[in-house]
């Protein structure tokens, strides 16, 4: 497995693609961090960060399934997949090794983004007067939140050899279960059984967790996911043995 992720991390590092995931991530965070008048944390006042930690989730929601679509679409245009499972490696250790490597370079582009909390930090009026532990609970629901959208992006990546379909399927799975359920709970016919659609969603728990209080909920939930996404990108794998 980390035969697997170190060679996928390090084909990440070898193109563009990662700089590039990285560079649009910090540019579109710092441009609505510091210089859009809208968002700004200079013309707004208050020390904090969400004007990063609502954009983050959009930004991810194409970022990363630009990343994951090449996983098993690339493998299986090019041939290499059967020589691939050719060799001793599970199919369990196959698919975490490639799950390991798209979510380490997501977090590579979120560690630079660190800085503007020690900005903010150092800007405030007193020195330090920012939420800490609502800032960490952020950081940990875009982690969570990464690791959520790695693992459908690679469940699309598994189901077509087409790398653009796979980014199309991915960055539609990932609204769908971002926002979708939000959605879909704020129609007025279903009554008191909104609450509970809504929960279904990952913006409710995102939200949840972002305000710096760490519910064992939210993070079964986010596990759940990712166990089911990765579930089903091994059926599909198995899928030849039929």
């Amino acid at each position: 497995m980390f035969a697997i992720l170190s060679k996928e991390f390090n084909s990440y590092l070898n193109s563009l693609i990662g700089y590039i995931v990285i560079g649009v991530f910090l540019v579109a965070t710092g441009l609505f961090m510091w210089v859009f008048p809208d968002s700004s944390v200079l013309d707004y006042g208050y020390a904090d960060l969400q004007s990063v930690f609502l954009l983050a989730p959009w930004l991810f929601l194409f970022l990363i399934p630009a990343i994951t679509m090449r996983t098993f679409a690339e493998e299986r245009k090019g041939g290499t997949m059967e020589l691939l499972l050719t060799r001793p490696l599970s199919d369990t250790q196959l698919l975490l090794g490639k799950y390991f490597a798209c979510l380490l370079l997501v977090l590579f582009a979120l560690l630079p983004s660190l800085l503007y909390y020690v900005s903010v930090y150092q800007l405030g009026d007193p020195v330090g007067n920012i939420d800490s532990a609502a800032v960490a609970g952020s950081y940990l629901g875009l982690v969570f939140l990464a690791a959520v959208f790695v693992a459908m992006g690679i469940f699309a990546s598994s189901l077509t050899e087409n790398q653009i379909v796979a980014f199309i399927l991915a960055v539609f799975l990932c609204y769908l279960v971002y926002t979708g359920f939000d959605l879909l709970a704020s129609i007025d016919a279903w009554g008191t059984a909104s609450y509970y659609i809504a929960q279904l969603g990952i913006s409710y728990h995102y939200s949840s967790i972002s305000k710096g209080l760490i519910d064992s909920r939210d993070v079964l939930y986010f596990l759940s996911v990712i166990t089911i996404m990765l579930l089903g990108t091994k059926l599909v794998l198995e899928s030849r043995k039929w």
